[in-house]
């Protein structure tokens, strides 16, 4: 039996269209399955934890939809199951199945959950506010600042979902992207590594925390991300001079961050992060609202993937 998870206005309608293609793959081969459409934010982490609650045997979940659903879902997991996770990608950025090398093929997906061999994957916490002292897991990365920005915006964006219908939504990210830069002001903060490394900046325009090396819509901020050897990569994106940020962004789009002072790069386990003033945090994408100190660890190897 495969429990799928669909969010059918994913992609400005993808998700539904795949679930079509997915429902008369399952019924000509046979195959049991038992499917939740989602129709709010929220009910994919809400179903996700009903599902995993308390079970102790191995339950497989496929999710339909893009990262935000996916974030939904690994968020309300119960670890304590024995769960599998499969995507077939449907949204419009798809940063979690470019890192990971996921086809977009729906039929090619499918294929592959069903014959393939669970891998396990870190994960990463975020943790955040200062009373409430939430936490929020997160499989791709969360950053605070201009990328957090964007994703805030996107997620209220009419402009997304009309180039998603044109199958043009990537553009929206770079169109908010240039909107929130010209707006942005960039200011002071440190990072702490591991509790011992203390890394001080005063122009930060963002400074992000990834699992994966992608994010924002196939934007290489972490190219040296391993999803599989228990750390973060930090990257922090900084300069005194505003026009040298400008670059930045188009050299990660093409994997060259080497060539671009304004990216400096680290490793660890977990890192507290500090700006002066609240930015914009965001977890896979997902917002976080305004904060001026996040905690970010990395929890080694307990998600199995199936990819």
């Amino acid at each position: 039996m495969y429990y799928f998870i669909v969010n059918p206005n994913s992609g400005n309608g993808r998700g539904l269209r795949n679930w079509n293609v997915l429902l008369r793959y399952l019924n000509r081969k046979r195959i049991g399955y038992s499917a939740f459409l989602t129709a709010a934010p929220g009910e994919a982490r809400l179903k996700a934890a009903e599902l995993t609650e308390n079970r102790t045997d191995e339950i497989t979940i496929i999710i339909v939809g893009g990262d935000g659903t996916v974030n939904e879902v690994i968020d309300g997991l119960s670890m304590n199951a024995k769960t599998v996770i499969g995507i077939i990608p449907s949204g419009s950025g798809n940063d979690l199945a470019k890192s990971l090398k996921i086809p977009k093929n729906t039929k090619k997906c499918i294929k592959r959950i069903i014959s393939g061999c669970p891998r396990c994957i870190d994960y990463g916490v975020i943790s955040y506010g200062s009373v409430e002292n939430l936490n929020r897991r997160f499989v791709i990365s969360s950053g605070i600042g201009f990328d957090a920005a964007v994703c805030h915006d996107l997620l209220e964006s009419r402009m997304k979902d009309a180039l998603n219908k044109v199958r043009m939504g990537r553009v929206a990210y770079f169109m908010q992207g240039l909107k929130e830069f010209l707006l942005s002001t960039p200011v002071k903060g440190y990072i702490l590594l591991d509790g011992v490394k203390k890394v001080e900046f005063n122009h930060i325009l963002f400074i992000s925390a990834h699992i994966m090396p992608y994010e924002g819509g196939g934007y290489m901020f972490a190219p040296k991300a391993d999803c599989q050897d228990g750390k973060l990569e930090i990257c922090v994106v900084s300069s005194r001079n505003r026009l040298r940020l400008v670059p930045a962004v188009f050299f990660a789009k093409y994997r060259a961050q080497k060539n671009c002072r304004c990216f400096k790069l680290f490793e660890c386990r977990e890192a507290h992060i500090h700006t002066e003033i609240p930015l914009a945090v965001h977890a896979d994408g997902e917002s976080c609202k305004y904060q001026t100190d996040i905690d970010v660890r990395c929890v080694e190897r307990r998600l199995r993937f199936i990819y």
